[in-house]
C-alpha cells in the first residue's frame, strides 16, 4: 500500500503522523511498500499516487480531486493516537471489521 501524510506544513505534524501510520498499519498486518509526508501543496498535487491519504479533519477537503480519483481519504483529529488512525482506516474500510 502507497501511504501518504500531509500537514499544514509539512514537517513537525506530518511526521508524527506518518509514525503513528506506520504503526498502526503495521499493526494491522498491512504491507506499506511506500509513505510519504509532505506539506498540503505537495500533497494535493501528488496524492493521486497513493493508495490512502491520512490528514488532519481539517484538510480533509484539499483532496477532493484524489477521492474523486478513488484514493481513500482519511482524516484524523488526533495525529499522535495509532487507536485513532486505526479505527479511522476500519471506518474507510481500508481494514477488515
Amino acid at each position: 500500500m502507497r501511504v501518504l501524510v500531509s500537514c499544514a506544513n509539512g514537517s513537525g505534524t506530518s511526521l508524527m503522523m506518518m509514525r503513528s501510520v506506520e504503526k498502526a498499519l503495521k499493526a494491522e498486518g498491512i504491507n506499506i511498500t511506500m509513505i510519504h509526508h509532505c506539506a498540503i501543496s505537495e500533497g494535493k498535487s501528488t496524492a493521486k499516487n497513493y493508495d490512502v491519504v491520512f490528514t488532519p479533519m481539517n484538510f480533509i477537503h484539499m483532496f477532493d480531486q484524489a477521492k474523486d480519483k478513488g484514493v481513500t481519504i482519511i482524516g484524523v483529529k488526533n495525529v499522535m493516537s495509532p487507536k485513532e488512525i486505526t479505527e479511522r482506516a476500519r471506518e474507510a474500510g481500508l481494514l477488515d471489521s
